[in-house]
């Protein structure tokens, strides 16, 4: 029983690191224009979210060939739980960086689970070779893109505002 609440656990958080890597690197590679060039400019130039529940698509449905293949090779294998966790930490993943990236762009200060928005910042001092996290900055500090910004919130956090994002 402990066996397979750790390897739920080890699958839920080994897909969120996966697709946060995910979501670094099709950044950078949204930079360079290799992916959706023209779509990505616009937005840098329009500098709003789409609203949550496009976003999560637009996370969700380009990794989800990515998410079956290995969920799939886990449940041929006998790995049931990792199986399950696998797809529970992808979609879990998904869902937070589609509210990370629309936080950001409406009410960064709400983003109290990094010391500085980095989605945020990115935008707003329009670093295109810097800071292309956008859920979390672990991939720009380990990597090397991570670059400091001194950072003061305009507003005070008000937690009614985690649910005031624009959802659709």
């Amino acid at each position: 029983m402990l066996e397979s609440i750790l390897i739920g656990v080890a699958g839920f958080i080994g897909a969120m690191l996966l697709a946060s890597f995910a979501e670094w690197l099709v950044h950078i590679l949204m930079h360079r224009r290799i992916f959706l060039g023209k779509v990505h400019r616009d937005h840098h130039a329009e500098g709003t979210g789409q609203g949550w529940l496009k976003e999560f698509k637009d996370y969700y449905l380009p990794g989800l060939p990515a998410i079956i293949g290995l969920a799939v090779a886990m449940y041929f294998t006998g790995w049931y739980v990792l199986f399950g966790s696998m797809i529970g930490g992808a979609t879990f993943f998904a869902a937070f960086a589609a509210y990370a990236h629309q936080v950001q762009h409406q009410f960064p200060e709400m983003a109290v689970w990094m010391r500085r928005p980095v989605h945020y910042i990115h935008h707003h001092h329009k670093m295109w070779h810097n800071n292309y996290g956008i859920s979390m900055d672990i991939w720009d500090r380990m990597f090397g893109t991570y670059k400091y910004v001194e950072w003061t919130p305009e507003r005070k956090v008000q937690f009614r505002r985690f649910f005031q994002i624009r959802w659709i």
